[in-house]
């Protein structure tokens, strides 16, 4: 069963509430570490949880948002065991998935629509990793950053 961890800095907020309700609509587990309100607020510590939660293996996969989605993926790929993605359209979504067996999805939430975001969250969650010459340089990456 998925387990989605979602996090959001202020920029985002609004888009992570509109993920939430497509998530309640369509019964997908998720845990909300926030931010809970449009109140200015800083993304490492957001990116930091919904890393974490998904290394440890509370949550099976984590989506971030910030105003660009580049500080939460900076942020969420120093955390052991992540390979967070920023997708800006529905075929970089699939190929994070496809080809790097993302597992946190980064997006912007001053760059997208609802409607764009969506369509890549839910892209994202349906495609599985390709395996073959991918977990070969998925491996790779492991093993040269010790991860």
């Amino acid at each position: 069963m998925i387990k989605i961890a979602l996090g959001s800095d202020h920029a985002g907020f609004d888009l992570k509430e509109v993920i939430i309700k497509h998530f309640d609509r369509g019964g997908i587990a998720y845990t909300d570490f926030g931010i809970l309100s449009r109140t200015s607020s800083d993304y490492p510590q957001y990116a930091f949880l919904v890393a974490n939660a998904v290394a440890k293996g509370e949550c099976t996969q984590g989506i971030l948002i910030c105003g660009t989605g580049i500080g939460m993926c900076i942020t969420a790929n120093k955390v052991k065991g992540i390979r967070a993605g920023l997708a800006y359209n529905t075929s970089t979504a699939e190929l994070s998935r496809s080809h790097n067996n993302t597992n946190v999805l980064c997006l912007g939430g001053r760059e997208l629509s609802p409607e764009q975001a969506l369509e890549i969250v839910d892209i994202w969650l349906k495609t599985p990793f390709a395996g073959g010459r991918h977990k070969t340089r998925v491996d790779m990456i492991s093993k040269l950053t010790g991860q």
